[in-house]
């Protein structure tokens, strides 16, 4: 039996015109509808009659074809848009806009607009027909661009809107574009009204727009194509800008408009173009109007700085500031010119101050010389000289504080509190107040003032105000020990003459000093004040044991607060209390008793120590009559000692100034102040002088005034005051503090050697410097030498073969 061969079953071939047909036929549906979409007649279409075309196809392969027929017929319609839509709204007909700058500027603002709104209105309708079309090809979108890598036909078609609108070389619609937008902008920086909503649509436009299909953030055509031109006429404006306010403003007009600049820049980037430019744009006017003139502005006569700073110009300052700031965080062209005006005006305090020193008080006459008329003019003027010199030093003082007190203002309203600026107004002051040999005395003086009597009446906040003043001066002062030696020589005179206005304010002021400076600065002056407080107790056991020790009335009837100092701690020499003085006073014997009954009283207690009595540190308080009328007289002790004098003088009788010293023994100079005070000065003149003048000389002769005549029952004469120093005193000061700071160099040199062991010179420099830094500014010579002391007595020796080397020698 034979098989039959089984036929092979074949599907129908599809003929290619068949398929060219099938295109051909739907895309020209396909294309028509389309360009409805583009005629705004899209209402009649069947949108989903319209994707199936496309998804079919798609579906049979012509996904390319269809792909590159859609992006022809966009290209094609962009075209005609630009040729008749937007081109002819261009100004001038499409010519360039520098054709019509000559006209007036509400034709310019208004033919820009008509061409931007034209611009705007072709680019929303281009959006809108693509979203249709976007819908329509979604297919397309999905299968074919995704899978060939193509942009979406909506990417794409904005695309084409660059190529063939903006970017088109027959129409120039983005040059103009630019153009136009600069030349709104130009406008409304010259004061004229703009549309910025329709401006702020084109800029939408470009921040859509990509150079490439990958669109890609820093593509933006926005970037590429309109900020830089907007950028760099920008900078030329500000340049002009800049140019011109300097010309026509002063400085704080100046500082005014070019805010006012910045503000309008950041609406505008914010408000008609983009944010992307915000910092750019801000970046140009900082450069044109603040880091490229500033300095000229700040340097204006008439205007600049320094008048807003003499005249507390807050606002103006507050504005200089923040706009420094934004160029620069150090503000460093502002702690310059601010700190070169603080040390002027600082530097010009002290030159009042020294002229008017110079001028008014002048050099000592007669210095030294061994006549009496000459010397006893030379006390008197150095009397005057220091009482005026007392007066200069709270006027500094007060005058350095009122600066301080205006630029702290100025750094708290107009500066904003900023800690680099307060540091370079520091350094500043720092500069002028140690640039003024005397500061450390005149402040010590200021603080001796308030201490006295300034604070009466002031509550505890107000005198706690006062001492900060004070403590925030002392900062500045570089000299330490020299200000410590004038505060303790004042502080000791204070508290012996009874004048400090309360001992608790007194251990405060003591306080904010160890916090400054720590105890080692502040122990002595803690010292005096644990002296004063057993020289209380010892006064009060002395007067219990008086009437069991003495049977004589007239000693009983005195009283005597004695003030027993440890010399550690109470600056002898420098209230004057030297040596070979100590014994020269001749006391009357009813003061020798009660004196010597003291000694007794206290050597028993205190055996093996020795008193020293400085008469001239002591007051008396003396009973007299005068014209029938009792009266108290507080004197200092050299005071009571020449008038105890006259009561072994009969009514009538006289003594010679010879004669005086010779009974009191009291030294030359302290004499003739005392008798200055007691028989010269005219309210307080118990005795009389012959001849009558105002210097004191050997051969005067002097009498009890019983016509003296007081409306007081208690009067104060001759008390001796902390006063600023002579130039003789001030220059003894000084060599005692050399010896003093040569001391300190040598026990810092020995410490740091002692656990160094060995030390380069320049190393040891430094320690040194640093170590001392918070008392005083150590001087390189003066530590060179004491080096070299130190080598000689053989602390120190120099390392064989290394002669920078020091080694420690124990």
């Amino acid at each position: 039996m034979s098989l039959r061969g089984r036929g092979k079953i074949r599907a129908p071939k599809r003929g290619i015109n068949n398929d060219n047909f099938e295109f051909n036929d739907i895309w020209t549906v396909l294309s028509q509808s389309l360009r409805e979409i583009h005629h705004k007649n899209a209402s009649s279409l069947s949108f989903e009659e319209l994707y199936r075309n496309a998804y079919k196809l798609v579906l049979k392969k012509h996904g390319d074809k269809l792909y590159k027929e859609v992006k022809r017929l966009l290209a094609d319609h962009l075209g005609q848009v630009g040729q008749n839509e937007v081109k002819p709204l261009c100004p001038g007909g499409g010519s360039q806009v520098a054709a019509s700058l000559g006209t007036a500027a509400i034709e310019r603002r208004d033919g820009g607009n008509r061409f931007l709104m034209g611009l705007k209105n072709a680019w929303e309708d281009h959006q809108l027909c693509l979203g249709m079309m976007r819908d329509v090809l979604m297919y397309l979108d999905r299968v074919y661009c995704v899978d060939n890598k193509e942009p979406s036909i909506y990417i794409a078609g904005m695309g084409l809107f660059k190529d063939h609108i903006l970017r088109s070389r027959q129409n120039e619609i983005g040059k103009h574009l630019n153009n136009i937008i600069l030349d709104q902008i130009q406008m409304e920086r010259d004061g004229d009204s703009i549309d910025r909503g329709t401006i702020r649509s084109c800029v939408y436009m470009l921040e859509g727009l990509y150079e490439t299909d990958e669109e890609n953030e820093n593509e933006k055509l926005y970037l590429t194509s309109f900020e830089g031109e907007f950028l760099q006429a920008s900078t030329l404006f500000y340049k002009h800008e800049a140019e011109r306010l300097l010309r026509e403003c002063d400085a704080g007009t100046y500082l005014q408009r070019t805010n006012r600049r910045l503000e309008e820049e950041y609406a505008r980037s914010h408000n008609t173009l983009s944010p992307l430019t915000e910092g750019k744009i801000r970046g140009v006017v900082e450069k044109c109007l603040i880091t490229d003139s500033i300095k000229e502005v700040m340097e204006m006569e008439g205007s600049g700085i320094h008048v807003m700073l003499d005249h507390d110009r807050y606002e103006e300052l507050k504005l200089l500031y923040q706009l420094i700031a934004r160029v620069d965080n150090d503000k460093e062209i502002l702690k310059e010119k601010t700190s070169t005006r603080l040390i002027e005006l600082g530097r010009e305090i002290n030159r009042s101050i020294s002229s008017t020193t110079a001028t008014e008080l002048g050099p000592v006459e007669g210095e030294g010389a061994g006549e009496g008329p000459s010397k006893s003019a030379a006390v008197a003027k150095e009397d005057k000289e220091a009482t005026s010199a007392t007066t200069l030093a709270i006027k500094w003082v007060d005058e350095v504080l009122a600066l301080k007190d205006k630029y702290d203002r100025i750094w708290q309203l107009s500066f904003e509190g900023d800690k680099g600026m307060n540091t370079a107004l520091s350094r500043a002051f720092s500069n002028f107040i140690n640039a003024f040999p005397r500061s450390p005395e005149y402040m010590s003086l200021f603080i001796d003032d308030n201490l006295k009597k300034g604070l009466k009446g002031k509550t505890e906040e107000e005198v706690d105000q006062v001492l900060d003043k004070a403590i925030t001066l002392f900062r500045y002062i570089a000299d330490k020990d020299i200000f410590e030696r004038y505060y303790k020589k004042h502080l000791s005179r204070r508290l012996l003459m009874g004048r400090s206005v309360s001992h608790d304010v007194e251990k405060q002021m003591i306080s904010k000093l160890k916090l400054e400076v720590g105890v080692a600065f502040t122990s002595r002056m803690e010292g005096m004040f644990k002296d004063m407080n057993i020289s209380e107790d010892l006064t009060s056991e002395f007067k219990k044991h008086r009437p069991s020790a003495s049977e004589d009335r007239e000693t009983n009837n005195m009283e005597l607060s004695v003030h027993v100092l440890t010399p550690t701690f109470w600056p002898l020499q420098a209230m004057g209390g030297q040596e070979e003085q100590q014994n020269t006073c001749t006391f009357p014997q009813e003061i020798e008793d009660i004196r010597e009954a003291f000694t007794k009283f206290y050597l028993n207690r205190h055996s093996g120590r020795k008193l020293q009595w400085q008469a001239n540190m002591g007051t008396a308080d003396v009973k007299a009559v005068y014209n029938g009328k009792k009266l108290e007289v507080n004197v200092s002790t050299y005071g009571m000692v020449i008038l105890l004098a006259f009561n072994d003088v009969p009514p009538g009788g006289s003594l010679t100034f010879e004669e005086l010293q010779t009974i009191t023994s009291i030294p030359e100079n302290d004499l003739i102040r005392n008798l200055q005070s007691l028989a010269v000065a005219p309210k307080t003149r118990l005795l009389k002088k012959e001849p009558m003048s105002k210097d004191v000389r050997p051969t005067d002769r002097f009498y009890y005034n019983e016509t003296f005549q007081s409306k007081y029952l208690r009067i104060k004469i001759g008390v001796v005051a902390n006063r600023a120093e002579t130039e003789k005193e001030r220059r003894e000061t000084g060599n005692k503090v050399d010896e003093t700071r040569a001391h300190q160099i040598e026990a810092a040199v020995v410490r740091i050697m002692k656990q160094r062991k060995q030390a380069v010179h320049g190393d040891l420099m430094l320690e040194v410097i640093n170590l001392l830094s918070n008392r005083f500014k150590p001087d390189p010579t003066m530590i060179k030498k004491r080096i070299e002391s130190l080598m000689e007595r053989e602390y120190l020796e120099r390392m064989d073969g290394e002669r920078q080397t020091y080694r420690y020698l124990a």
